[in-house]
């Protein structure tokens, strides 16, 4: 049974840092990839970052960096100078493919609330 164990999220103020952390359990492929994703209140779920099994990683915002320690089963977000807008829900899932897309992921975590405000 896959699963996947979000946590680091909090208040922050205008600026601030945030490491999100998501701790997975009974993955079987060699080969997976993990992405983070944010849903905002009233707005869609939207794909923030993801990272293959290589480490091959990417970010929409070069405010974020993605990365990973398999020795420790976790997938790392961390955020930095964050904004009112970085407000929202921030999923952790797993799938095959390396996507900004929600539906290309398998397995999700529960989310973290992050907000960002003064």
């Amino acid at each position: 049974q896959v699963q996947l164990v979000e946590s680091g999220g909090g208040l922050v103020q205008p600026g601030g840092s945030l490491r999100l952390s998501c701790v997975f359990s009974g993955l079987i492929l060699d080969s997976y990839v993990f992405g983070w994703f944010r849903q905002a209140p009233g707005k869609e779920r939207e794909g923030i970052s993801y990272i293959s099994s290589s480490g091959d990683g990417r970010t929409y915002y070069d405010r974020f960096t993605i990365s990973r320690d398999n020795a420790k089963n976790t997938v790392y977000l961390q955020m930095n100078s964050l904004k009112p807008e970085d407000t929202g829900i921030y999923y952790c899932a797993v799938g095959v493919h390396s996507s900004w897309w929600p539906y290309e992921y398998t397995y999700w975590g529960q989310g973290t609330q992050v907000t960002v405000s003064s």
